[in-house]
């Protein structure tokens, strides 16, 4: 099966408490605008060309495949601050692919942004490519009884 080569993406965060480990993880979700879709986790390149939808959310039909390159996070400790980010790494060379990291951590968001783009320069650097810019978006989120951070990069049409 040959699936189509997406040309678009987008940006989601979000957080949330909930009933159990996996209930916080699906409020989160939900929080980002991709909870009602069956994400495709996938490895990090975003395909040569493609542009950013700068206004999500997306509607997206319920229950689609989505693939998406995210970091996520859980914890039931109360006060425990979670926080999850995700960076693209937009080459200068429209033909070539970007590079997308994820990291999540049990610190503060600063911190977790910080190491992301470091991610992303190095990633960049070893496959010899001039970045253009670096997008980023993240999520802290302190767990009051049970929670989950999540930051994703969605890949559309």
């Amino acid at each position: 099966m040959v699936i189509k080569t997406p040309t678009r993406f987008f940006l989601a965060s979000g957080s949330a408490e909930g009933f159990s480990l996996l209930n916080a993880f699906d409020g989160a979700l939900l929080a980002s605008g991709v909870g009602d879709t069956n994400l495709v986790k996938m490895s990090s390149i975003l395909p040569p060309g493609c542009k950013e939808i700068v206004a999500p959310p997306v509607p997206m039909p319920q229950g689609a495949l989505v693939p998406v390159a995210y970091a996520s996070l859980w914890s039931d400790v109360s006060g425990e601050v979670l926080s999850a980010a995700v960076a693209i790494g937009i080459p200068k060379d429209e033909n070539r692919a970007g590079l997308i990291m994820e990291y999540a951590a049990r610190t503060e968001e600063g911190i977790v942004v910080g190491q992301v783009k470091k991610m992303v320069e190095k990633g960049m650097e070893i496959r010899n490519r001039a970045i253009k810019e670096i997008l980023s978006i993240s999520t802290s989120h302190k767990v009051g009884t049970i929670g989950a951070v999540f930051a994703g990069v969605v890949l559309w049409e």
